[in-house]
Formats: structure tokens, C-alpha cells, sequence
């Protein structure tokens, strides 16, 4: 069995705050448990937050934006970006400093602490990631899996899912190469990315506008049927 169980009753993230804590003064977390946080809460935390203001927009900027957009959000993500892949008009979409390519190189202003502001991707989501779970372990002494996730668009698909950019306690790849099927057949090239269907489905429970930046559960764990909950 699964279960998807949503963190209610937070406040907003501010810079310096305790997510571990937050979290576990409000949810009973349990060896084996996933613990799936929302990017932008991981970064509001970790004061990956910048005021439009304090950019001037470069030529490149401001060419990119037209008249769609304000040209220095464009210089925010023309700086978090590696490279640029594709733009359309002030659409971008970029590969990051992480590696991932997605739009606006992760630079976003949906949720933002107020208005004027950017809430830009965690320097190290991983890093992330394992500094949580160790927080957990240290406050209630659970053996948990930390997924720090985003929203993704997908090639030649509609919409969004949220994907895994941060992983720890947890392997984000089941790999079944050389293993065999029902019916005997050896499978050379299936690995199931299972981090990133723990994070989409973790969004199922989460919702993009209701204020629970993460789910926390048996995304994964309670699926192996170890202490499960009644």
C-alpha cells in the first residue's frame, strides 16, 4: 500500500528556517518514509531569493523579454543559466549550472515571498537533500529518503510533473538490467526512474497553490510493507 500524505498547518518559509523541524513538529515520520519537499521551500530556507530591482537588464535581456516580460527577470535566469537550448519571445527554456534543462532555468516568481522578488533553484539540491535527512534523523532518529522536487515541462508533451532535483537516503534509479520478466525474457534496458514517479505522485497530494510545499509519507517506503500505518 501507498500513502500520500500531505504536511498542512506550515508557515511561510523564511531564510534560516528549520524545515526539518517544521516538519516533523507536524507529521510522526517513520523509518523508510519519504520526506518530498517542494523546491521552493528548500530555497526560500536556504535564501535563494532575489529582488528584481537589484538587476539591470543587459542587452541580450532585453531583447529576449519584448514587451511580454520585464527584461530584468530575463537577466535573473540569462545568469542561473549554463546555456541557453531553445527561446521562443521571452519564452527560455535553459540548461542550469546543475545540468537540468528546463524553463527559465528554474528562475521562478509563482510563490515568491512578495512581490518584486525570484525564487531561484538550490546551489545544490543533493547537498540539499542529505542535510535534511540528517536533521530528521537527529530530531526523531527516522531513517528517512529526502526528494527535493520541480516542476519539469517534457518534450512534445502538454504540461508539467514534478520531477526529482534532489535525492538523498533513497537510490533515484532502479536499475533492471539482467533481470527477467514472467515469462523469462531478460530485460537489457529498462531502469525506472524512481525518484522522479515518487515526486510526481507526492504532487498528486501537495497542489500547486494551497500553501503544502511538501507531502511526506509512504511515498515509497510504506509501499515494501515496513511499518505500515493503521
Amino acid at each position: 500500500m501507498i500513502q500520500l500524505l500531505p504536511v498542512h498547518g506550515l508557515p511561510e518559509i523564511r531564510e534560516g528556517d528549520d524545515l526539518a523541524a517544521l516538519v516533523t513538529e507536524l507529521v510522526e515520520l517513520q523509518d523508510h518514509d519519504v520526506l518530498v519537499l517542494a523546491q521552493k521551500a528548500v530555497s526560500k530556507a536556504e535564501g535563494r531569493i532575489v529582488r528584481i530591482d537589484s538587476f539591470e537588464a543587459s542587452e541580450k535581456a532585453v531583447e529576449l523579454a519584448g514587451d511580454e516580460r520585464d527584461p530584468r527577470e530575463l537577466e535573473v535566469i540569462l545568469r542561473e543559466a549554463k546555456r541557453i537550448v531553445r527561446e521562443r519571445g521571452p519564452l527560455v527554456i535553459a540548461e542550469t549550472q546543475h545540468g537540468f534543462i528546463c524553463a527559465s532555468a528554474g528562475v521562478d516568481h509563482s510563490n515568491a515571498p512578495e512581490p518584486g522578488t525570484l525564487v531561484l533553484l538550490p546551489l545544490d539540491p543533493d547537498g540539499s537533500a542529505r542535510r535534511l535527512r540528517e536533521r530528521v534523523a537527529e530530531l526523531t532518529g527516522a531513517d528517512v529518503g529526502v526528494v527535493v522536487t520541480d516542476s519539469f515541462g517534457r518534450p512534445f508533451r502538454q504540461g508539467t510533473t514534478d520531477v526529482a532535483i534532489g535525492v538523498a537516503g533513497i537510490p533515484p534509479i532502479l536499475d533492471l538490467r539482467g533481470t527477467k520478466d514472467r515469462i523469462g525474457y531478460e530485460l537489457r534496458a529498462s531502469r525506472v526512474a524512481i525518484a522522479d514517479e515518487i515526486a510526481a505522485a507526492a504532487d498528486l497530494a501537495r497542489g500547486k497553490a494551497e500553501g503544502v510545499p511538501w507531502s511526506s509519507g509512504a511515498c515509497a517506503s510504506r509501499a515494501t510493507g515496513r511499518r505500515r500505518r493503521s
